[in-house]
């Protein structure tokens, strides 16, 4: 019985019909970026005081220009770097009395200026900025900003819980139903964000979307990593996440045009509706339809490829009929990821990996802790970084492999981080080379482990394996912020010692898996923990055809 890779050699392994694929499946990778990052602007914190009753009606009597209401009405105004006291607290006067003067209000009315008493913002907030975000709306300030840490979390535990829920559906019933369901309740949750009528339903329908969000854009991944033959898996895989960094310029521009996050949240979340096309533009994963003994609906979805790719599939492929066919079809089970002892190396060190990678993704981005500055700028220029690690990946992957380039990755930066970490602040002019680097290193570990999970499990357990090991991805995105902030009160750059620790440790264990460039993705369990044993397996079946046919 031919595998599908021996057919995709013959009808095309990349050609118009995986190419056209690979498009459409890139804009649903481009519009997972505003659920994976987006609260950076959806959850903008201006600068910000409280409202006074009677300061403005006062200012304008006395013709006070910004800087000097500042400075007579807020407590702890320094003019530079605003304190808890000046956000979060004001003076206890009533602003409205007469007599008040112009020079010195509160001497006026209290005599001492230093006996002021200060009390809680009990009128609201007024916000430096002329747009709005969840923290203007709903007032995540002050005692209650760990709202908004919240908003975020709650959409890293949806990614956490539906990584394991979608695998499960889209290794028992299909890609192709997983992906249009995960993408209905995904638009359909995003729609109900923006139109949110207060704070806790905003986190509800938030959680909802984190719960098939994730799941989508890897079954995406796993779809177009299962059309395409194994010299074009690194391409496809690389392409597919640079849609992601797309998106990320995308959103910088949208953000920009539209300042008020309702707006922006429409905006973003409107497209997914257009993906419901997949219906009629994408059809069922052969490989998938093969593993289930589905064989006559895998040939004619391999009809509909060499259809596509205007290629004649030979007579002598046309018949996938195995002995077995009408045996039992495997099942995905979580106890299968554990069950044998290389198919189980494999998940630990990939969970590992996975966690790594996302705590020093975004570690990386918090500690930077971009400056008061232009926000859009900031967030360009972060994104700019992840082009130049996707073009060392397209040089350098199908050259040397996956797993020296994955260890390199994460030794450049673990030392970036320790470097950065040693370095005085009088050096910031190498501090911030230093950073990017590793961000650029962090970024290169995140495309090759995209590339390479799918790889390492038989077709029926690959999309359970990818989402169950990427949950540890989540997991890493709800405890950094913790981490970075907790560990920075005891010294600044301790944060970046931990991570070139764990990023070092994770150097050693990817060199533990096997090497996969040009290898056939497995389609059974006996295939994958053999995939240290599977070497030239094309070339020594096309030497063999030579001889027998001389």
């Amino acid at each position: 019985m031919p595998t599908l890779d021996d057919i995709l050699e013959q009808i095309g392994e990349f050609d118009f019909f995986q190419k056209q694929t690979l498009f459409v499946l890139c804009l649903l990778s481009a519009a997972f970026t505003p659920i994976y990052v987006g609260i950076f602007f959806l959850g903008f914190t201006p600068e910000h005081r409280c409202f006074s009753p009677g300061v403005a009606e006062l200012s304008q009597r006395c013709g006070w220009g910004l800087e000097e209401l500042l400075n007579h009405t807020v407590p702890e105004w320094g003019g530079h770097e605003a304190s808890f006291s000046s956000r979060c607290r004001r003076y206890e006067v009533d602003w409205n009395a007469t007599g008040v003067s112009c020079t010195d209000p509160l001497r006026s009315l209290v005599g001492n200026r230093s006996s002021v008493p200060l009390g809680p913002c009990r009128d609201g907030w007024l916000y430096d900025f002329p747009g709005t975000s969840l923290v203007t709306e709903f007032n995540l300030v002050c005692e209650d900003s760990w709202k908004l840490d919240l908003f975020q979390s709650c959409a890293n535990a949806g990614f956490f819980i539906g990584s394991v829920s979608i695998g499960y559906i889209a290794d028992r019933f299909g890609r192709k139903l997983c992906l249009l369901v995960t993408v209905l309740v995904n638009a359909v949750s995003g729609v109900l964000v923006a139109f949110a009528p207060s704070y806790t339903w905003a986190v509800i329908f938030r959680l909802i979307q984190g719960l098939v969000s994730k799941g989508g854009w890897l079954t995406g991944y796993v779809l177009i990593a299962e059309f395409v033959g194994s010299n074009y898996r690194r391409t496809t895989g690389i392409t597919y996440q640079l849609a992601f960094t797309m998106g990320l310029l995308v959103l910088t521009a949208l953000a920009y045009l539209l300042p008020h996050w309702r707006w922006l949240q429409l905006a973003v979340t409107l497209p997914n509706f257009f993906f419901l096309l997949y219906y009629w533009c994408l059809p069922e994963s052969p490989r998938w339809l093969m593993a289930q003994k589905k064989n006559d609906k895998a040939m004619e979805v391999i009809q509909h490829i060499a259809k596509g790719n205007k290629k004649k599939l030979p007579l002598s492929f046309q018949n996938l009929h195995a002995e077995d066919e009408d045996g039992e079809k495997p099942k995905p089970s979580f106890l299968d990821l554990v069950r044998t002892p290389q198919i189980r190396k494999h998940t630990f060190i990939l969970m590992y990996s996975w966690f790594t990678s996302s705590v020093l993704y975004q570690g990386l981005i918090m500690h930077m802790g971009i400056a008061a500055g232009n926000m859009y700028l900031d967030f360009l220029y972060s994104a700019l970084v992840e082009f130049p690690a996707a073009f060392i990946l397209m040089l350098t992957l199908d050259r040397i492999g996956r797993c020296y380039p994955w260890a390199a990755a994460n030794v450049m930066t673990g030392g970036a981080c320790l470097v950065a970490a040693l370095l005085p602040d009088t050096l910031y002019w190498l501090k911030m080379p230093a950073a990017c680097l590793g961000r650029m290193g962090i970024t290169m570990c995140y495309e090759i482990i995209c590339l390479v999970n799918p790889e390492l499990y038989p077709t029926f357990l690959r999309n359970l394996g990818v989402l169950v090991c990427s949950s540890m991805c989540d997991l890493g995105g709800i405890i950094t912020p913790f981490l970075v902030y907790r560990l920075a009160e005891l010294w600044h750059e301790l944060p970046l010692v931990v991570f070139a620790v764990i990023s070092l440790i994770d150097g050693g264990l990817v060199l533990l898996l096997p090497e996969m460039k040009g290898k056939t993705l497995p389609e059974t369990i006996e295939d994958a923990e053999n995939l240290n044993r599977q070497k030239k397996s094309k070339e020594k079946m096309i030497y063999l055809h030579v001889l027998t046919s001389e």
